[in-house]
């Protein structure tokens, strides 16, 4: 059965003169005259820093920091080029990667991240949205130009103990109503940080069980990440374990990635309620195709860190198996900024729980800082005080989704095909296209609290028998076949 619900002319204008396209063309998202512009327009040179001649030895009981990083600085000193290792296995604290250097992990390399968290400096950096002081990653890239890391071989963090803290600690805040501030009080090591650096690339590497975040690319522009294997699920549950954060940076490229994690996959943030706020730095310009996203919470997200706002994003030529979400937004109602200019196409999911999602009030327990009883009047951490800090007037904080187009998608074996719901008749979903879209799944879902909202050639097959719910929506399209 065919079911059709006022098209809205309205906003098939606003998606053509949007995308470019000629109103009685197909929409080509990849032709967006931005998406040339992205990833690193600069590369490191050849010339070979060999970091056993620094010190390093390939013994995974012996501490190879200060070697390896001996090599980093004469490579940059010396005009740049590329640190090379023998194959074996490398045992290291914190790397910081500088200007002009390609620190290349060849076939047949594994550095070892240490498991001790004294051999990664504390620095102010951002976590999870706010600014404050953490530990280094496994290898860094601060305020660098022309940097890399490369190579066929593997960087495996050995996270697993941090995991362990993290959820020995979760149990405890729980109980003491702290659920809001563990990820930031459970201190764990990133993989990769690339901060306030630019035309930097990351190509062809492993990398493993990631005590945190996988990459983060913070504060940065014309970044490549491409041909990287990231798998945070070896060896157990690894808690916020995303695969590639770009966090309030631009000009960004992904693309031959394969991600399994146990958070969001490739995700798009920038910053998280007042001091999100205050930094005021989007998320824009980014490409992520060629990429195959499999255990994890999102294939491609954008949140919940939403304070900076987050602009032109464009994911193509995607695949998903076992992911939580294909598509997925997400904020909080203290959050504030705009996402909007999103766009999907050509997808292949398999497993997922859901094939678009969209919340503003999302996870209520993580999102929203308060302090119980026993500590008012008490001396507390700093970043505690960040975190409840409160955004005034309140209406700052509300985020904003608008403009969002995902198209050719084929999903099997879903959980449920949508679920989409703004705030209320003052905050509702604007102007969002699903189109062209088959899916087989256990039910349909809902459409609650939008404006502009279409779907457009649905065919969809839901174990259930179950329509998708339509409510408290304004000029919506509902162009459905339920099969």
């Amino acid at each position: 059965m065919k079911q059709l619900v006022n098209l809205s002319a309205s906003l098939l204008l606003s998606v053509y003169i949007l995308c470019g396209c000629a109103a009685e063309g197909e929409q080509d998202y990849t032709k967006l005259p931005w998406v040339k512009e992205v990833g690193a327009k600069t590369y490191p040179g050849s010339k070979q820093f060999a970091v056993t001649n620094y010190g390093a030895v390939n013994d995974s009981t012996v501490l190879s920091t200060e070697a390896i990083q001996a090599a980093i600085d004469a490579c940059h000193e010396n005009g740049g080029g590329m640190v090379t290792f023998e194959p074996g296995y490398y045992h290291t604290g914190a790397l910081f990667i500088k200007s002009g250097v390609n620190l290349h992990i060849g076939e047949g390399v594994t550095l070892l991240g240490s498991r001790d968290i004294n051999h990664y400096p504390e620095s102010m950096t951002r976590i999870a949205g706010i600014e404050m002081v953490w530990p280094s990653a496994v290898l860094n890239i601060l305020d660098a130009e022309n940097a890399a890391i490369s190579g066929k071989g593997t960087i495996d963090c050995r996270g697993e103990g941090f995991w362990e803290k993290y959820w020995t600690m979760r149990k405890d805040y729980e109980q003491r109503s702290l659920r809001w501030i563990v990820d930031y009080d459970c201190k764990r090591v990133r993989g990769i940080l690339v901060s306030n650096s630019k035309d930097v690339t990351l190509r062809d590497f492993t990398l493993m069980r990631t005590g945190f975040w996988g990459i983060q690319l913070l504060y940065s522009s014309h970044c490549t990440a491409d041909g990287l294997l990231i798998n945070n699920n070896i060896g157990g549950h690894g808690p916020s374990t995303d695969g590639i954060d770009v966090d309030s940076s631009s000009y960004i490229l992904i693309e031959n990635c394969d991600i399994d994690c146990n958070d969001d996959n490739i995700c798009l943030k920038a910053g998280r309620d007042a001091d999100g706020l205050r930094v005021n730095r989007p998320t824009e310009y980014v490409v992520i195709r060629n990429c195959i996203a499999r255990k994890g919470g999102g294939l491609m997200t954008c949140g919940s860190e939403t304070s900076g706002g987050i602009y032109n994003i464009l994911g193509y030529n995607l695949k998903s198996y076992g992911t939580s979400a294909v598509m997925r937004l997400k904020s909080a109602m203290t959050r504030g900024g705009v996402v909007e200019n999103i766009y999907m196409t050509n997808v292949e999911a398999d497993n997922a729980r859901h094939v678009f999602v969209a919340e503003l009030n999302w996870n209520p327990k993580y999102s929203y800082s308060e302090l119980p009883a026993e500590y008012e009047g008490k001396e507390i951490p700093n970043h505690w005080k960040v975190m409840l800090t409160r955004v005034e007037p309140v209406e700052k904080g509300f985020p904003h989704f608008r403009n969002v187009y995902m198209s050719n998608v084929t999903a099997t074996n879903i959980r449920e095909f949508i679920s989409a719901a703004g705030r209320d008749d003052s905050l509702r979903l604007i102007n969002m296209e699903l189109k062209d879209i088959t899916v087989s799944c256990e039910k349909s879902g809902k459409v609650v609290f939008t404006d502009q909202f279409a779907l457009k050639n649905i065919k969809l097959h839901s174990n259930s028998n179950d329509k998708i719910l339509f409510r408290d929506n304004t000029n919506t399209t509902a162009d459905i076949i339920y099969e």
